[in-house]
């Protein structure tokens, strides 16, 4: 994988980490990443990872640019409300990154798509920031079943999550470990419980750090885990999940 000079440049801060370096920056060129959603969580990660040089980055969603997203999806301004948000995703990362190739899919995944998704665009790692239940469950399940590490975040209020998941490794648990199998399970969107914007920044931010982790195995692994997030308290919480050997999704 060769750089041009402004590419060197560009990612000069990458390449003098002695964890990341030229061969590590490579890797982020020559990786497919999809996003499932483009809202709070995803829209800070898009631009991170934009910035970061993934090769192909993908993004799907299927809603439009709305007024009241602007107070945290900084991937977006004014003059894009009432756009389409994946096209208009694509065109923030390009602006971010002539280098890259984007990605964008404006369309929602669902049960009848999500395998034809992948086998598609073929990710090295998914980012799931939707706030949809029944959605995170799909794609944890469809990560799951063609083995793709599953970077999991969510916010609610002051309080933000993130999980990393590789459930078919013999030691790690999958997202149905860590949540249960209940597809009826409600999910509180953030118009109906607000939100922290900032929060969302930090949450997606830390989100694409562990996307490049994903790719580029630095410090500890941070599948099995989950950071706690208490912005009202500044507090930061790391637990431990085990893995679930009743699991029906990967306990097989």
């Amino acid at each position: 994988m060769t750089f041009t000079d402004a590419e060197l440049e560009r990612y000069a801060r990458h390449i003098v980490l002695r964890e990341i370096g030229g061969g590590g920056q490579a890797l982020l060129k020559a990786a497919s990443v999809l996003v499932i959603g483009a809202g709070g969580i995803g829209s800070p990660a898009l631009q991170y990872l934009a910035a970061a040089g993934i090769g192909y980055l993908a993004v799907a969603d299927d809603d439009k640019v709305d007024l009241s997203n602007l107070q945290r999806q900084t991937l977006f301004g004014t003059d894009d409300v009432g756009k389409d948000k994946a096209a208009a995703a694509v065109d923030a990362m390009e602006r971010l990154n002539p280098a890259i190739r984007p990605g964008g899919l404006s369309t929602r995944i669902e049960a009848a798509n999500a395998d034809e998704i992948f086998d598609l665009l073929k990710p090295d790692v998914v980012l799931d920031g939707t706030d949809n239940f029944a959605t995170r469950l799909l794609v944890a399940d469809a990560c799951q079943r063609h083995h793709v590490p599953l970077v999991s975040a969510a916010v609610g209020e002051f309080e933000g999550q993130l999980g990393v998941f590789r459930g078919w490794e013999a030691d790690k648990p999958c997202y149905r470990c860590f949540v249960g199998a209940n597809p009826e399970r409600e999910g509180v969107s953030c118009a109906e419980q607000g939100v922290l914007g900032a929060l969302t920044g930090v949450m997606g931010s830390l989100a694409a750090l562990e996307v490049i982790r994903a790719i580029v195995p630095f410090g500890e692994d941070s599948a099995g885990k989950l950071l706690l997030v208490d912005a009202l308290n500044l507090r930061f919480r790391t637990l431990t999940l085990p893995k679930d050997p009743g699991c029906p999704s990967c306990a097989v």
